[in-house]
């Protein structure tokens, strides 16, 4: 069965490739099977057993939105030339998938490597003149910051001979993490992508709305291809792609205002990356009432302030001293889901784009092509930002972006494709909201001091302002290390060869510091 539409133009740049790696052998049978199961006084049902046409059924279930029995078979892709747009616009814009993809901080840039949207004439060379330049500042800007770099990173490590190499290959990928804010959000990755089958039937669904439609719809029908393949079995549920323009849409005589909607929202702000904008008043409250409930105790017998440690603190919770994130398994540990926090954030592309795989703080992301106008908008790293040369020639390039942009608009390219060039700096505006239990992780992750800087820094903002408002909870939010260290784990730190040389467990929050 032929999915794509025939006249769906292809890139330029080498066509996204989708391979079908790992699947489920009998992957619709068993949509069958597991529906029968629920019913069966004989036992589980096998795959096997569910007939010569388990069709009729597995439409029923479908229609009625039972779909609980389509999400047991996975299936794992490998991607190839996917833009980073793509990525973060609809691959990772939900909770329901697994990815590792190639890293832009730790491995370099490649010139050739971009998405070409299907482009003629004058808007082609806009465009490629376009990424040429952005290519050119990148190897430019891993020059310029290697002196800063070295600055830093030789005042938490001493130089060495044995680790030379080693030292050599941390000092590039530093200047590579801030150097790839001036690439283009069109830069290809290649990746493993994992989907159950319900969640790969809803991708096909919606392919054409968002950000980059005409890409999520040759990826995806690409997808659904290998799956058919796999399996025909799952053409008897297979619905058409909404239209475009589907959405909830926006009456048109109101007039667009990008500009007075960042300055809002920049204001609102106040000076911080992220701002606590709501939290559950009784917070620490409702977390200590729980941990009773769940050990059938009276408030006499164990205060707010015991039952809060009990949950929370390492050293009376040894669960967050281990490795593995088992907290939502444990009883005690979840009444952490009860008190629950929502920032106002403003990050750039590229941090965002690793903020959001914290599948379980989600997010209001923007639709960009509605943010986005004729003035530069971006987030400058503080790296950069340390070195006035460097900053001016950073400027620079974000103002050639725009006007590239701005051009091919002029010319009535679409926006889906005029914005491939967006740099990874473009600045991204969301709301985020989460329950204590899934922050906490988070920032677990994200306060060690090799976590990309901008996310560290907004969670380091998120941690001391919860401490404002919620002491007893806030006293927590620490790195892996300040975990470890209270749960008497060894060794402290868990990055092995990547520590990151400072001993952050003798730190308090407010004495967290870091331009690397």
């Amino acid at each position: 069965m032929t999915i794509l539409r025939p006249d769906l133009p292809p890139f330029r740049s080498a066509a996204p490739r989708v391979t079908l790696t790992k699947a489920f052998s009998t992957p619709f049978a068993n949509t069958v099977a597991t529906a029968r199961t629920c019913y069966s006084g004989k036992g589980v049902v096998f795959d096997d057993q569910v007939g010569t046409n388990p069709a009729a059924l597995a439409e029923s279930l479908y229609r009625a939105g039972h779909h609980t029995t389509y999400e047991h078979a996975h299936f794992q892709f490998a991607l190839e030339n996917v833009s980073r747009q793509f990525l973060w616009g609809f691959l990772h814009a939900h909770p329901f998938y697994d990815s590792e993809q190639v890293s832009q901080r730790y491995v370099a840039v490649r010139p050739d490597a971009f998405v070409i949207p299907p482009l003629e004439g004058e808007a082609l060379v806009i465009y490629e003149r376009a990424l040429a330049r952005q290519i050119e500042a990148y190897e430019r800007l891993r020059a310029a910051l290697r002196p800063l770099v070295e600055r830093e990173y030789y005042k938490r490590f001493k130089p060495s001979e044995r680790m030379a190499r080693r030292q050599a290959q941390a000092i590039e990928r530093k200047c590579q993490e801030a150097a790839r804010y001036v690439t283009p959000i069109a830069a290809h990755a290649f990746l493993y992508h994992t989907v159950n089958a319900i969640t790969l039937l809803r991708y096909w669904r919606l392919c054409r709305q968002g950000d980059c439609p005409t890409e999520q719809e040759w990826v995806v029908g690409q997808m659904i291809e290998r799956l058919l393949e796999h399996d025909p079995g799952y053409e008897a549920v297979l619905e058409e792609p909404l239209p475009r323009g589907a959405f909830p849409a926006i009456d048109p005589a109101i007039p667009r205002n990008p500009k007075r909607f960042r300055e809002e929202f920049d204001a609102s702000l106040g000076g911080h990356t992220s701002r606590l904008i709501d939290y559950t008043a009784r917070g620490e409250e409702a977390l200590a009432d729980a941990v009773r409930e769940v050990l059938g105790l009276p408030r006499e017998a164990l205060s707010d302030d015991e039952a809060i440690r009990l949950a929370h603190d390492p050293a009376r919770n040894r669960l967050f001293g281990e490795a593995m994130n088992l907290a939502t398994l444990d009883k005690v540990s979840r009444t952490l889901i009860h008190s629950t926090y929502t920032f106002r954030k403003k990050l750039s592309h590229a941090a965002d784009s690793q903020n959001q795989r914290h599948r379980m703080t989600p997010a209001s992301r923007p639709l960009l092509a509605l943010h986005v106008d004729d003035e530069p908008d971006y987030v400058t790293p503080s790296l950069v930002a340390e070195d006035d040369a460097i900053r001016r020639d950073y400027a620079q390039c974000m103002e050639e972006a725009w006007e590239a942009i701005a051009r091919l608009r002029r010319l009535g390219v679409a926006d889906e494709f005029a914005l491939y060039l967006l740099p990874n700096a473009a600045a991204v505006r969301f709301t985020e909201s989460c329950d204590l239990l899934n922050l906490r992780h988070k920032h677990r992750m994200r306060l060690c001091y090799n976590a990309q800087e901008e996310i560290w820094r907004a969670s380091l903002e998120e941690a001391l302002q919860i401490r404002a408002v919620h002491p007893r909870i806030g006293a927590w939010l620490l790195p892996p290390c300040s975990h470890r260290f209270a749960a008497g784990a060894k060794p402290i730190c868990p990055e092995g060869p990547r520590y990151c040389g400072i001993p952050v467990w003798k730190l308090d929050l407010e004495e967290y510091e870091r331009l690397i």
